[in-house]
C-alpha cells in the first residue's frame, strides 16, 4: 500500500501540470482516517515518582489515578480525594524469595505511619508490611490472595497492595528511587 502511494506521488510531480504547483504534503490514505489525540503533559518527571521506605515498601500518591507533585519528599495535600497506593519494592520481593501468602488489610481500616497492615509470607521468611502514610484503606488487591506469587513477577506494579485515602502528611523520611538503590547497595 505505502509502495503504490510512493510511486502514485512520484508519478504526479513528474507530470508538467504538477511541476507548476507546489506539491502539497504526502499523507497515507491509512493514516488519515485515524484520529490521533494529542496528549498534553503537564508537570516535572522528577516530581512524579513513587518514594520509597527504610522498610522496603513503596508509595505511589495520586489524586484520581494520576501521579500526584511530590515537592521535597513531602506530599502536597491540597485536595481532599488524595490516595497513596502501597506495595513493596522489588528489592523486597527477590530477598524474600516465592512468595506464598500475604495478609491484606480490611477495607475502611484507619491505619497510622508505621502500623502493620499485614503481611507477606514466603518459602524463605515472613515480614510485615509496614504503612509510610496515616488515612483510611480505600481498597487492597484482592487477586493477591488468590494469586500471591504476583507479587514476585511485578511488586511495583499490578501486584500494589492496598490504596489508601491519606489524612496526614508523612513525617518519616522518603526517598526518590536513586536514594533508595543507593541504600539498598548500601545493605
Amino acid at each position: 500500500m505505502a509502495a503504490r502511494c510512493s510511486v502514485a506521488r512520484a508519478a504526479r510531480q513528474l507530470t508538467s501540470s504538477a511541476a507548476l504547483r507546489r506539491p502539497a504534503p504526502f499523507v497515507c490514505q491509512r493514516w488519515q482516517q485515524v484520529n490521533q489525540k494529542q496528549r498534553l503533559f503537564s508537570g516535572s518527571a522528577a516530581l512524579k515518582e513513587k518514594k520509597y521506605t527504610e522498610d522496603h515498601e513503596w508509595i505511589d500518591m495520586s489524586a484520581d489515578g494520576k501521579t500526584y507533585t511530590i515537592r521535597h519528599q513531602e506530599f502536597d495535600l491540597r485536595t481532599d480525594d488524595m490516595e497513596g497506593t502501597l506495595g513493596i519494592s522489588e528489592y523486597a520481593a527477590k530477598a524474600l524469595g516465592d512468595v506464598v501468602y500475604i495478609e491484606l488489610p480490611q477495607i475502611d481500616l484507619e491505619v497510622s505511619e508505621g502500623d502493620a497492615i499485614g503481611a507477606v509470607e514466603s518459602v524463605k521468611s515472613a515480614s510485615d508490611i509496614l504503612t509510610p502514610i496515616t488515612g483510611t484503606v480505600a481498597e487492597v488487591n484482592s487477586e493477591l490472595e488468590n494469586k500471591p506469587g504476583n507479587i514476585n513477577k511485578d511488586p511495583e506494579g499490578d501486584a500494589w497492595i492496598a490504596k489508601i485515602n491519606v489524612t496526614e502528611e508523612p513525617a518519616g523520611k522518603l526517598m526518590s528511587k536513586s536514594e533508595y538503590t543507593e541504600f539498598t547497595e548500601e545493605a
